[in-house]
This record gives structure tokens, sequence and C-alpha cells, in this order.
């Protein structure tokens, strides 16, 4: 009965915006033609899983993202490791918000949901009406952990390179630590809306990076080629960094080598080797790229 009920709230919701929606199979319109289904004039049709999420995959994709992940993810948002990254974003929006208008936004790469949940409740209590708030994720695990916690957007399996809406849907289209596709980011957002972008910056995680990364070249990290690719597809309005550092208390620790790429394909010796450290705090550090269409003046 409750499963039952989230997958019906789920599809009132979808109905409400359905005209987002285009088939990423044939790219025609698409609308609701029953509670539990999406459905395309050529007859493409895409269930609403009984937890309540839209799975808009042509065909299944494997990721390198278990559950393990997300759980770990989940764990290090609920400490407030991201807490101050969730305000600097959500100060982003709203002072570029034209007289704080409703807006649109899209999370591409939104994993379990919290960067975005985070955001957008920083963003109500500001007054901002958020009539379409929508996640994506190709990973359907992350994208179950979303739907089954969260009811204040729209979770969708999908691919960012083949993003299942229509052209100029968003005002915002925030990309968190995440892959990033521009070409269809610019195809998405709206006319005077904008990509916002965060990438590590140079002293993301150093205390474990020195560790796991000891007398390699990615001891050192450089975030050039992805400003520089970014820069290339976007007209940049702003960068903004953020730095700060959080006491890494012994509860975290497993759950930030889980979470972190950092991590994968490391030898357990190295890992073993910062669970011994007994570190007492770690560099957050990011680089906020705020970015807005450089078509946009042609269109208006």
């Amino acid at each position: 009965m409750v499963k039952q009920s989230k997958r019906l709230t789920s599809a009132a919701a979808i109905e409400r915006i359905q005209h987002i929606f285009r088939c990423p199979i044939c790219k025609a319109q698409m609308q609701m033609i029953t509670s539990q289904r999406l459905c395309c004039s050529n007859e493409h049709s895409f269930d609403i899983a009984r937890q309540g999420y839209l799975n808009l995959l042509s065909r299944a994709h494997n990721t390198n993202y278990d559950k393990n992940i997300f759980v770990c993810r989940r764990a290090i948002g609920r400490s407030g490791f991201f807490d101050p990254l969730h305000a600097a974003i959500s100060s982003v929006v709203i002072d570029r918000l034209p007289t704080h208008e409703p807006a649109s936004l899209l999370d591409a790469g939104c994993g379990e949901g919290s960067h975005f949940v985070n955001i957008q409740e920083e963003m109500m209590r500001h007054n901002i009406a958020l009539p379409c708030s929508v996640g994506i994720d190709i990973s359907k695990e992350g994208i179950g952990f979303a739907a089954a916690e969260y009811s204040n957007a729209t979770w969708c399996v999908a691919d960012i390179a083949n993003c299942p809406f229509a052209d100029r849907q968003f005002e915002i289209v925030l990309n968190i630590l995440s892959p990033a596709n521009y070409s269809e980011f610019r195809r998405l957002i709206a006319d005077d809306g904008m990509v916002i972008k965060v990438i590590p910056g140079r002293e993301y995680l150093k205390e474990l990076r020195e560790v796991l990364y000891e007398g390699s070249n990615k001891q050192a990290y450089s975030n050039a080629r992805t400003l520089d690719h970014f820069n290339a597809h976007f007209e940049i309005a702003d960068v903004e960094s953020l730095r700060y550092q959080v006491d890494l208390r012994e509860p975290l620790i497993e759950p930030l080598l889980g979470m972190t790429p950092l991590s994968w394909g490391t030898s357990r010796e190295r890992l073993d080797k910062v669970r011994a450290m007994h570190v007492p705090r770690v560099t957050v550090d990011f680089k906020i790229l705020i970015g807005k269409n450089p078509l946009s003046r042609q269109n208006r």
C-alpha cells in the first residue's frame, strides 16, 4: 500500500510537468497515459517504479557506482560535510535569479540526491518557488536511494549524454562533482539560464591524496583541463572558490574513503595507512563554475 502510494504521488507530480519530457529514443513529446507510465506519440513507454522514480533509459547501463558508494555518500552528507558547499551554491542561484522569480532546476548527475535536496531546501527558505525540480543519474541504485528518501523532486534514471527533456526547460542546471555533457546542458538551459558546475580544487582532500597517491602523478591534482573545457562551451559568468576544513571524526573515515573515487583501485595497504593515521581534519576545496549559454543572445 505504501509503495503504491509512492508511485501514485510521483505520477501526479510527473503529470504536472509532463511537457518538459521528450522521448530519449525518438525525441517526440511525451505524456502520462496511466498512473504508471510515460509514453511518446510513437508508443515508446517508460515505467514509474514502485519506489517512485521514472526509468528513462532505453537500455541498461553498467556503472562503477554500487550501493555502498551511495550509502557512504548519504552518511557523509548527513554529517554536515557538504553544508558550506550547499549554502554557497544556493547563494549563487539566489543572487542571480532575476527578482527571485520561480526557477526550474535540473541536477544532472544527482547520485543519491542529498546535494540537490539540501540546495532546494536552502532556496525555499529564501521564498523561491521551485515549480519543477528534477534529478537525474544513470545509476538506478543512486536514484532508488533518492526516491526512497526524498519526495520534493522528480527522480529519473537517465543518461546525461541523452537527456530526456525538451529544449530550454531549466533556468538552472546543476552538475556537482559529476561527469558532464556540455552540449546537452546548453540545449537544456533557458535563455538567461545558467549551468553551475562544481569541481574539486587543488587541495581537495589533500590529506588523503598524499597517502593514497604517494609517489604517483595523481598526488598533485589539477583542474585546469576541466576549467578549459567548461570555458570552451559556456560564457563564464563567474568562478567562485570555496575552501574549508572538516573535523574528521572516526565514524566518518570509512564513508569518506568509500564515497570518493580517490580510493578506487588503491591498495589495501594504503587504505589501512589512512585509517591508522588518525587525521584530525581534512581540507575541502571546490571551484564553483557559473556559465551562461553563449548562444542565448541569438535567441532573443
